[in-house]
């Protein structure tokens, strides 16, 4: 467990893991905790092996990249393959196979209520101390990541790109609030709503709107489940569904507000001000992203069965690019063009599947009869739908920071669903 937590904290610390030094490091964690898993296994002469249900869709999708990896060279030395960029898309499935192996490695060391509260509160702790250390980052700005790595990148926190840190905040801030709203208690509630609260001003401080919206997007989903699912809490524990009402949320929403109005609320009134402004002139908040989805659909629709490959974007764009100033770009700002334009119909089919597979889980988990299981499919299922709504316009699962703990919360729910399920 700590092997895969230390993965966890390195790649956020490690600028989001978008490095081959830090690619190169993450996969080598993996590879050391796959071994003590291994060798534990054959000290106990046993192996248990959980596979959650979300990692069969990240199977199949590991499987198009494998088959779009394949290449073929003829007699007069011309590459044949499903792939643009054949390099790229090896790449791109070595980085995916861990990711994945990684999800399943999540689903089989929490497999209990207590190693899934151990880890909501490891993640927890570490979200308000990257939240802390992020906003002292951005007061105390030299232009020096950590105040000793230069760089020409304006970041935020450890990473080169606020979106990112506010959709990785985004993922965590629901964590403490799942808890606060089903499991902890008294004085308890003040530390974790602390923690959220620092973790959605940071988020908000970011500058990111993509990742404020998706953070008011996972606590309006958290209000909306929390509500809906009280009829299965009501009748486990009548005393705390006082508590378990919106009024934690609420206060802590409005700590939020009142810490983004202390700090400053200048910069991101007059960034989403700005998208209004343009929304009005040329009828899209964001006319650079209207662009790159335009040539973005033009890559589908010439390549609508099998993509361009995995890991091809940045290979394949500039063939469609509209404008000089856009030419040089590594995604499409959407996940959800990226993952068709890279992968085909297959690739689209199989990100439905997964998304399904996921709410499938979360709506199991959420009828669960032990409430720190309920609290944690609520806050992982809240974190995994920030991410869909920041998907839209962002490039959050292309870093694997972001995406392994994407997926590490997507094994939370199998696990919590499957734990419902064995105790039904």
């Amino acid at each position: 467990m700590a092997g895969l937590v230390l993965a966890i904290v390195f790649t956020t610390l490690a600028h989001g893991a978008v490095e081959p030094w830090s690619v190169a490091l993450f996969e080598l964690i993996v590879i050391v905790v796959l071994l003590l898993w291994s060798a534990k296994a054959v000290v106990d002469r046993c192996l248990e092996m959980t596979i959650p249900t979300v990692a069969l869709p990240l199977a199949t999708f590991l499987l198009l990249g494998l088959a779009q990896s394949v290449a073929f060279t003829n007699q007069m030395g011309q590459r044949t393959s499903l792939s643009m960029d054949v390099e790229a898309t090896r790449h791109a499935v070595i980085i995916l196979f861990f990711l994945v192996i990684s999800s399943i490695v999540a689903a089989n060391f929490f497999r209990t209520p207590e190693r899934l509260l151990l880890l909501a509160n490891v993640l927890t702790l570490f979200g308000a101390l990257l939240a802390a250390f992020a906003l002292i980052q951005n007061f105390t700005w030299d232009g020096r990541f950590y105040w000793l790595r230069a760089t020409q990148y304006t970041g935020f926190g450890p990473f080169v790109n606020r979106h990112h840190f506010a959709g990785y905040m985004a993922m965590l801030v629901p964590l403490p609030l799942g808890l606060i709203l089903r499991v902890v208690r008294s004085q308890a509630q003040l530390l974790y709503g602390f923690a959220a609260a620092l973790m959605g001003t940071a988020a908000i401080i970011s500058g990111s709107r993509s990742g404020a919206i998706s953070l008011a997007a996972a606590l309006a989903f958290m209000a909306v489940l929390n509500r809906r699912s009280h009829r299965h809490y009501d009748s486990l524990d009548p005393e705390h569904l006082s508590l378990a009402k919106l009024g934690p949320l609420a206060v802590v929403v409005m700590t939020m507000i009142a810490g983004v109005h202390w700090i400053g609320a200048a910069p991101i009134v007059e960034r989403f001000g700005g998208s209004v402004d343009q929304l009005v002139r040329s009828g899209t908040p964001d006319p650079s992203r209207a662009i790159i989805w335009r040539a973005t659909a033009r890559i589908i629709r010439d390549y609508p069965l099998s993509g361009t490959g995995l890991g091809t974007y940045r290979t394949i764009y500039p063939t469609y690019a509209d404008s000089d100033k856009l030419f040089g770009l590594d995604y499409a700002h959407n996940d959800y063009l990226q993952a068709i334009a890279d992968g085909g119909a297959a690739g689209g089919i199989v990100a439905v599947w997964f998304i399904v597979a996921t709410f499938s889980a979360i709506r199991r988990g959420l009828h669960a009869r032990d409430p720190l299981l309920a609290g944690l499919t609520l806050a992982a299922g809240a974190g995994i739908f920030a991410v869909l709504i920041q998907s839209i316009s962002d490039t959050d699962v292309q870093i694997p920071s972001n995406a392994l703990l994407f997926l590490v919360l997507s094994a939370v729910v199998s696990q919590a669903a499957a734990i419902q399920k064995e105790n039904a």
